[in-house]
């Protein structure tokens, strides 16, 4: 079965650091760039970070850069999303997403794109 799982969410406080990690079904895995979200209450789903199928490529929306990074490993099917420098306005659920994006490119950033979605994990930074 198609799926996307994730795990490592939590509440750390504000300056402190967490891993997500995202594992998806093999056919998922081989064959698209994926992603992380966020949704806090009241907000917009907004775009975290996408990887390239190959991983050669990322991307990032502006208020993450420079504190986050995605990544992927082939050999446990796995996306990370290290986080550091956590901010209390980093507070939201975290989804992890798959998208036939066009040659598996990093390129896609509005949900509508992604094909695939994980249940969501809880991310609680304290000030």
């Amino acid at each position: 079965q198609e799926s996307l799982v994730e795990s490592g969410g939590g509440l750390v406080q504000a300056g402190g650091s967490l891993r997500l990690s995202c594992t998806a079904s093999g056919r998922i895995y081989s064959n698209t760039a994926m992603g992380w979200f966020r949704q806090a209450p009241g907000k917009v789903r907004e775009f975290v970070a996408v990887i390239s199928r190959s991983g050669s490529t990322t991307n990032y929306a502006d208020s993450v850069k420079g504190r986050f990074a995605i990544s992927r490993d082939s050999a446990k099917n796995t996306v990370y999303l290290q986080m550091n420098s956590l901010k209390p306005e980093d507070t939201a659920v975290y989804y992890c997403a798959a998208a036939y994006s066009v040659a598996g490119s990093a390129t896609v950033t509005s949900p509508e794109h992604f094909n695939y979605w994980g249940q969501g994990t809880q991310v609680t930074v304290s000030s």
